[in-house]
């Protein structure tokens, strides 16, 4: 059974969505009538609408860099998908670009890539963008999906809901981002379907509706029922890298089901798919792009099952790019002139090269190859000669790219997250947050003489996003804080690999940082009075550094006119 889509009230109420009949439509028409296009608004020029551009989210270990390879596979982008846990050549998955993460089988940097997918006659774009899920980076992850228009959330069958997904959703939750959901490892003893959806409306407190149905579970798994298309999907346990056989059916009652499906499994699916259509709401557009209904598919990444399902999915109900939020005014996809913001910078990603890669999406407009852009901060133009697009730690040279599409602009640190580009026009895209560390410590060279070669390898880090560097108002060092522990021992593995340098990070005596706010003559006489707690971070802001929540309390209580944040705008 396909689902009529009527007109919703979406915003004010002259704004609707325009009805759709998906019986009628094809291609990018089903994209353009069913997404949430206010009537007042014109159509997107067809190459901007043709692009998706979504971030993958999970727990660590759900399957989320296994789920990004097999992307690259239905997209042709590769040929074979590495796997995260496997031998030899199999096992280099392309997301997992540092050596870190190739050598722990964990991503700890988001990495974008771009690849083009057939669907239904019309060639999509494809911008996908894997996150870390490790707690310990929720920064950067944090920071990524502000540059896309929607997610995909993968949820492992057998633990169901864990607790950094559901930190992820909060902030999708924030940022009203449209959320696809897979659930992945399907064809290992996983939990009831409906139990896990019920966690998902629980836990979550987002509608499900199901785009397929699972039959069996765990070794008897067999395969999929599409009930978005009426089609019966078998899995190939033999070869992992190939298309599931489809098989179209008129319905439930179709006896063709009864070739392919062992009696028992037919049976419960009935009687499953019977319930479904009871309790379960239809997927309707309007409120999936507003974020409260989110469409769950079932499969296993690793047998490359469900996945083109998905993509299809993306295809149909995904986002086209979305208007930007930005000061003074919002900026829409469709505007002629070109702007685009940094959201990450990444330092090295070709060691062999000391280069810095800042990661920008565009909000708009038709960007070409040599384009000289204004860099708002600075008021200063720069000409951009060798952007670049990803797979990952692979690039080529990008000649052109359109609103919604990430590229990657090579420099020599001008660029920094939160910085905005434009074609001369003074716009600033709000909303880059930078969080407060969590954990604080000092850190030292190995070798004392080569101090200054830290200095520089800290700044790089602290540009990048990945740590933040406070230079003590007294004293010599540096105070490094972070979000996790994790991260510790990843900066001191990447200094040493990155810039040949042995450091070591100490206990400091202080445990948390806050940024100082207010009346210039205020926070003058605030820092002078004290001194031994402050420090400056790499963008040349005051910070208070504190031992206990005392501290705030009694800087709160003395001095009213100063205040002190946990987090700072990203927006120079």
């Amino acid at each position: 059974m396909i689902p009529q889509f009527r007109a919703y009230p979406q915003g004010n109420a002259s704004t609707r969505l325009i009805q759709a009949d998906l019986r009628v439509c094809s291609g990018v028409d089903i994209c353009q009538s069913m997404l949430d296009t206010p009537s007042n608004r014109p159509a997107l020029p067809a190459e901007i609408a043709r692009r998706r551009t979504f971030a993958i989210i999970s727990h660590p270990d759900a399957g989320k860099t296994t789920l990004t390879e097999k992307f690259l596979l239905f997209g042709g982008a590769i040929q074979m998908a590495g796997q995260v846990r496997a031998k030899g050549e199999a096992r280099r998955t392309r997301s997992d670009f540092m050596a870190m993460e190739k050598d722990r089988g964990i991503s700890v940097s988001a990495s974008a890539m771009s690849f083009d997918f057939m669907n239904k006659g019309t060639n999509f774009r494809f911008n996908l963008v894997d996150t870390p899920g490790h707690s310990d980076f929720s920064e950067d992850t944090y920071r990524t999906l502000t540059a896309v228009d929607a997610a995909v959330m993968v949820i492992d069958g057998a633990k169901g809901v864990e607790s950094q997904t559901q930190k992820l959703f909060e902030v999708c939750r924030m940022r009203d981002l449209p959320i696809l959901t897979f659930c992945n490892k399907m064809d290992r003893e996983s939990r009831d379907v409906f139990e896990i959806i019920d966690e998902i409306q629980e836990n979550l407190a987002i509608d499900v509706t199901p785009a397929s149905w699972p039959i069996g579970v765990g070794r008897d798994f067999i395969g999929c029922y599409d009930i978005l298309r009426d089609r019966l999907e078998l899995m190939d346990r033999a070869d992992r890298n190939k298309v599931s056989e489809s098989i179209a059916i008129e319905g439930l009652d179709d006896p063709k089901l009864a070739e392919h499906v062992p009696a028992a499994l037919l049976e419960k699916l009935r009687e499953d798919l019977e319930m479904v259509r009871e309790l379960m709401p239809p997927l309707d557009a309007a409120l999936m792009a507003e974020g409260s209904l989110t469409p769950i598919w079932f499969g296993s990444a690793i047998n490359s099952f469900g996945v083109k399902e998905l993509m299809d999915g993306i295809a149909t109900y995904g986002p086209e790019p979305q208007i930007q939020s930005a000061e003074p005014r919002q900026i829409l996809p469709e505007e002629p002139k070109v702007s685009g913001f940094v959201f990450k910078v990444q330092a090295n990603m070709d060691p062999k090269h000391r280069d810095r890669v800042a990661f920008v999406r565009l909000a708009s407009g038709h960007f070409t190859r040599g384009m000289k852009l204004t860099h708002v901060r600075s008021k200063k133009t720069m000409s951009v000669t060798n952007p670049v697009m990803f797979l990952a730690a692979d690039r080529e040279l990008a000649e052109e790219a359109w609103a919604g599409d990430i590229i990657g602009i090579p420099n020599h640190g001008q660029l920094r997250i939160g910085d905005t580009l434009t074609e001369g026009e003074a716009i600033r895209v709000s909303g880059i947050p930078s969080f407060a560390p969590e954990l604080l410590q000092g850190v030292r060279a190995g070798d004392p003489m080569k101090s200054k070669h830290l200095e520089k390898a800290l700044m790089q880090f602290a540009e990048e996003g990945a740590a933040k560097v406070f230079k003590p108002a007294i004293g010599s060092g540096f105070v490094v804080g972070v979000v996790g522990q994790l991260q510790f021992e990843v900066l001191a593995s990447r200094i040493e690999l990155e810039y040949g340098l042995p450091v070591r990070f100490e206990q400091s005596q202080f445990t948390s940082a806050r940024w100082v706010n207010g009346d210039r003559q205020a926070v003058d006489k605030f820092t002078e009075a004290n001194k031994q707690h402050i420090a400056h971070d790499h963008d040349g802001d005051i910070v208070y550094l504190t031992r206990l929540q005392w501290d705030i309390d009694r800087v709160d209580r003395d001095y009213p006119d100063v205040r002190l944040t946990a987090t700072k705008e990203m927006m120079v």
